[in-house]
Parts: C-alpha cells; sequence; structure tokens
C-alpha cells in the first residue's frame, strides 16, 4: 500500500504510541490476569461482574473501530442516512437486556451460546449454529484486524501489514494472559478513553469548519447526501438494524458477558450502555460531511473518517484519532478472541474432540486456542481484500438468519429443532443471493425476513412443549 496524503503524524510517532499502549494494555492484562485461578475465572470473570464494568464492558466492545471508521465511510457514501442508520445498533444492545436477565435465569451454568442451543435444539441445530458464529467471529476478527491497519497508515504513513501486526499482537498477548478479567478491565479505560475523545473531535470540527459551511458545500457537490429519500439508504437504515441486532442475539462475546454479570446486573448494564451508545456513530459519522468543504481526495471510502480529523486538526487530532480508534479496535478485539476461544473451546474441542477434558486441560487450551485465532486473523488479513463495511454486511446475511430462531428458543415451549434449523438455514441462504444480486443493503433484512417467516410457521404448527429446566444442566467434568 502506497503512503497517501493523510499521513500527518511522522512515523515514529506512530511507533511511540504503540509501544505505550503495547506497555499498558500488556502489563494490565498481566495484573487482571493474576486473579483468574480457575477455568470459570478465565473465561467468565467468576461470574461476578458488577454494574460500572458491566456497563462500560458493553459499549467499549459495541464501540468497534468499526464503528468509528465504517461510520464515517457510510456518511460519505449514503448521507445523512448512513450515520444515523449505524446509530440503530445500539437497538440490539437494549433488546438484549431483557434477554441477558432471562439467560442468566435459564442457563445457571452456561458458558456460551452454543450450550443454550445444544441444549435447547440438538447436534444438529448446534453445529450449523456453531458454522455461522464462527464464520461471523472470524469474519469480524479480520474486519477489527484489517481497521487497525488502515487506521496507522492513513495517520502514520506505516504500512498497513506492519500495523495490523501489531495492533494484533497486542491484542493476542494481553487476552492470553488475563482472560475475561483483562478484556473487561481494560474495556473501562477504553470507555473512557473512547467517550472524551468523541466528545472533543466533535466539538473541534463543529469549530473548525462550521454547519454552515459544510452544508452549502454538501449542496453544491454531493446534494444525494442530504436526500433523506435515497433509497439505497433507507434500505440501510432497516437492514443495518436487523444486522445490529442479529450480532447481539447470537454472539459469544455477548452471552458471555450475560453469563459472567451478576444475576441483577445483566438487564440493566446493556440497557444503559445501548442508550450510551446511541450517539458516538452519529458523531464519528457527522465529520465524513465535511469532506466537500475541505477538498479532500478519498482514495479508499473506509479512510474518510483519520483523513478528515488529521487535515482538520493536524497532529493533535491524528493523535486524538489514533487514540479513539485504538481504544475501540482494542476493546473489540479482546472481547472477541475471549468469546470466540470460549466458544471453540466448549463447542468444538470439548463437544466434539475432547469430552472428558477436566478444566485445567481446558484452560490451557483457551490459551492456545486464542493464539491460534490471531494467526488466522493475521493471515487472511495480510493481502487486504475487502472494505470494512462490505465485509461486515456481508455477514449480516448470517447473523440475522439466527434472531428469531434464538428469540423462540428463549421464550416459546412450542419453538422446535427443526424449524430452527431451516430458519437459520435457508434465512442464511436466501440473505446471500440478496447481497449477491440487490446489494449489501438487503443482506440481513432478507435474511431475518425468511428466518422470521420459517420460525412462526414452525412454532404454529409444532406440538412441542419444552421443559425448561433442561437448559439447568452441569456438564458432569465441571468443577
Amino acid at each position: 500500500m502506497n503512503n497517501v496524503n493523510s499521513a500527518i503524524l511522522d512515523a515514529n510517532i506512530g511507533w511511540m504510541i504503540l509501544a505505550g499502549f503495547s506497555v499498558i494494555w500488556i502489563w494490565l492484562g498481566w495484573f487482571w490476569g493474576r486473579k483468574a485461578k480457575g477455568l470459570e475465572d478465565f473465561m467468565l470473570a467468576g461470574r461476578n461482574v458488577g454494574m460500572a464494568l458491566g456497563i462500560a464492558t458493553a459499549m467499549a466492545t459495541w464501540v468497534t473501530s468499526n464503528t468509528t471508521m465504517v461510520a464515517p465511510q457510510l456518511a460519505f457514501q449514503l448521507g445523512i442516512w448512513g450515520m444515523l442508520g449505524y446509530s440503530l445498533g445500539s437497538v440490539g444492545l437494549m433488546l438484549f437486556a431483557p434477554m441477558a436477565r432471562r439467560i442468566r435465569q435459564l442457563l445457571p451454568h452456561g458458558y456460551t451460546s452454543g450450550d443454550f442451543i445444544r441444549l435447547r435444539y440438538g447436534v444438529w441445530t448446534w453445529r450449523l449454529f456453531l458454522v455461522i458464529s464462527l464464520v461471523y467471529a472470524i469474519g469480524w476478527l479480520i474486519s477489527l484486524g484489517m481497521a487497525g491497519g488502515v487506521l496507522i497508515h492513513a495517520l502514520t504513513g506505516i504500512e498497513y501489514q506492519y500495523g495490523m501486526t501489531v495492533i494484533l499482537t497486542i491484542c493476542v498477548i494481553y487476552t492470553v494472559l488475563g482472560g475475561l478479567r483483562a478484556v473487561i478491565g481494560t474495556d473501562f479505560i477504553q470507555t473512557i478513553l473512547i467517550l472524551v475523545g468523541v466528545v472533543v473531535l466533535a466539538i473541534l470540527t463543529i469549530n473548525h469548519v462550521g454547519f454552515e459551511d459544510m452544508h452549502s458545500n454538501l449542496l453544491a457537490e454531493r446534494p444525494e447526501l442530504l436526500n433523506l429519500l435515497m433509497p439505497a439508504a433507507i434500505m440501510f437504515l432497516f437492514n443495518n438494524l436487523l444486522f445490529g441486532v442479529g450480532e447481539i442475539f447470537h454472539s459469544n462475546v455477548w452471552w458471555s458477558r450475560a453469563f459472567a454479570f451478576r444475576k441483577d446486573v445483566g438487564f440493566k448494564a446493556y440497557l444503559i450502555a445501548g442508550i450510551f451508545w446511541v450517539p458516538i456513530p452519529i458523531v464519528a459519522g457527522f465529520i465524513a460531511l465535511a469532506t466537500p468543504a475541505l477538498g479532500l481526495n478519498v482514495p479508499a471510502a473506509d479512510m474518510v473518517g483519520p483523513m478528515v480529523a488529521a487535515k482538520l486538526l493536524g497532529v493533535g487530532g491524528a493523535i486524538l484519532v489514533f487514540i479513539i480508534v485504538f481504544s475501540a479496535l482494542a476493546s473489540s478485539l479482546d472481547s472477541l478472541l475471549a468469546a470466540t476461544s470460549d466458544l471453540v473451546l466448549q463447542d468444538i474441542y470439548r463437544g466434539h474432540i475432547n469430552p472428558k477434558a477436566d478444566d485445567e486441560k481446558l484452560r490451557r487450551m483457551a490459551k492456545i486456542i486464542i493464539l491460534l485465532l490471531g494467526v488466522i486473523t493475521w493471515l487472511i488479513c495480510l493481502p487486504r481484500v475487502s472494505t470494512l463495511a462490505s465485509l461486515l454486511h456481508f455477514m449480516g446475511a448470517f447473523v440475522a438468519s439466527t434472531i428469531f430462531p434464538i428469540i423462540g428458543g428463549l421464550y416459546w415451549k412450542r419453538a422446535n429443532a427443526y424449524g430452527a434449523f431451516l430458519a437459520m438455514l435457508s434465512g442464511t441462504i436466501v440473505g446471500l443471493i440478496a447481497f449477491n444480486v440487490i446489494g449489501f443493503y438487503v443482506a440481513a433484512l432478507v435474511s431475518a425476513a425468511v428466518s422470521m417467516l420459517v420460525t412462526l410457521v414452525s412454532i404454529m404448527m409444532s406440538k412441542a412443549d419444552f421443559d425448561w429446566t433442561m437448559l439447568k444442566t452441569k456438564r458432569e467434568a465441571r468443577s
């Protein structure tokens, strides 16, 4: 990748910032990891996470580097509905609040979202769900790794591959050292950095450009970005809503926190985090609307956020964006590494390969799996074959198909394995067809609609009467 004019920071400053973050996060990972004595401590922080840390980890995990980089990209491509549509990702957090409480009640000994699907729907639906979950998890890991490389290159000129490698390495090391305790602890600090940084960036942007200049230049050069009736943008609005709901409802990132929070924390933590999350993508996307006024030549849409901030605010702005996006990136990447390793460990290694493994063996394997996930992500990220937005919305066809089977399984006794399996399979297939034939902005929408129809029909035709106490099963080898 060649250097572009957006490289405001000197490469040496970039390396110094990376070195500083490396030392801080790795030390914190080691510090918090000392308290993780057993498998449950390492994977679920002892199931004792309180309110403040619960809100912070939910917010920080959902404020990804994709939020701070894709929101500007979508505003640059789809206008006002792009950034407003991305903010609807908060709905998923808020809707998951009552589900988190329900999950904790029904599965007091649960470890992963796969545990629920296995106990509720049986082996074959469980295996299909694992395929969908792992496709999503790897895709999200790749998008986070790509975002880190793009950020560093855009701001410092450091080669994409080097920046991506450093960020992945940092997050893998401190997650291995501390498990979920380290992840949640660093999330708290990263949340503060993100919130302060985003507010400062918005204020400085308004002061430097102003609403009037932004509006007049948009009208003159890109009036379609102000069109509230742009068909693609309207479709994206609903598509992103369902994509975000699907991401959260199925992903072990959020289920693991439901298991890790204290019994009375999950509902309030997710609800408050969702409310606080709403303005973040709007503020992040807003700065992209200053592009025409600044006369920037944007070589790639997913670089527009860092380029605008660097142009407006110079070296200080570049450093500020670096800190915001690095914190957002790390807070999501560590959470995803931990949650995906849990899923691979419990549902693939223990569920299919070594059912008799004891907790000590499982804890060692958890660390090995985190390392392997990091290596796989790094190898796939090296060539940077896609933009962030297209990669994310490709996965929408997968995750949206799980929404209604999960809701049905949690609340309706008549939900059944056949219906859940067909809903996820048909939703994913039709969603992928829509992605390729129509566009990225309908993949999740179509997938969710098909899955909902199949789920509802199967429930209406079912005579099942599921016994909720079956979900309280505790695997025999668990100590």
